[in-house]
């Protein structure tokens, strides 16, 4: 099954790629790789600003990750032209802002983990990765992360 068809099952429109808020582009390709630059989550077009342990709940947290990945997925399209050219999920880097008690990161980056691998499948969707509390993350979003993908 093409990985359009799988977002089309699971009722998922790619968004264009969204203006850089500051100095960087959205990717850069060297090589085989494409390094996408971070994303932050949104909701309804907005900034999803919430600090979890504090005001957002791990659930909410998985649904603002998986929002993210959505961004990422649209991006990469941008990026490569055709999703069905990614050979490897590689890199999920995930910064999850959170209070200095929290301590389920990993389950938050779980959202866009698993929505990864549901899309690309266990082969090309498994990957790498990193997920982190941070104090504080641009605009005050909840979560942030970035990708690094190769292409076949």
């Amino acid at each position: 099954m093409s990985v359009y068809d799988t977002l089309k099952s699971l009722h998922i429109e790619l968004p264009p790629v969204a203006v850089p808020a500051a100095a960087y582009v959205p990717f850069v390709q060297s090589g085989n790789l494409v390094y996408l630059s971070g994303h932050i989550a949104k909701k309804d077009g907005k900034v999803w600003a919430g600090q979890l342990g504090k005001d957002t709940s791990t659930a909410e947290g998985q649904q603002a990750a998986r929002a993210v990945a959505i961004d990422l997925m649209g991006t990469l399209h941008a990026a490569v032209g055709d999703l069905n050219k990614i050979k490897r999920i590689v890199k999920v880097m995930s910064l999850v802002n959170s209070t200095g008690d929290f301590t389920e990161q990993h389950l938050v980056t779980n959202g866009c983990s698993e929505l990864l691998g549901q899309v690309f499948g266990p082969q090309v969707g498994a990957h790498a990765r990193s997920a982190f509390g941070v104090a504080q993350i641009p605009l005050g979003a909840c979560v942030e992360i970035e990708l690094i993908a190769e292409i076949g």
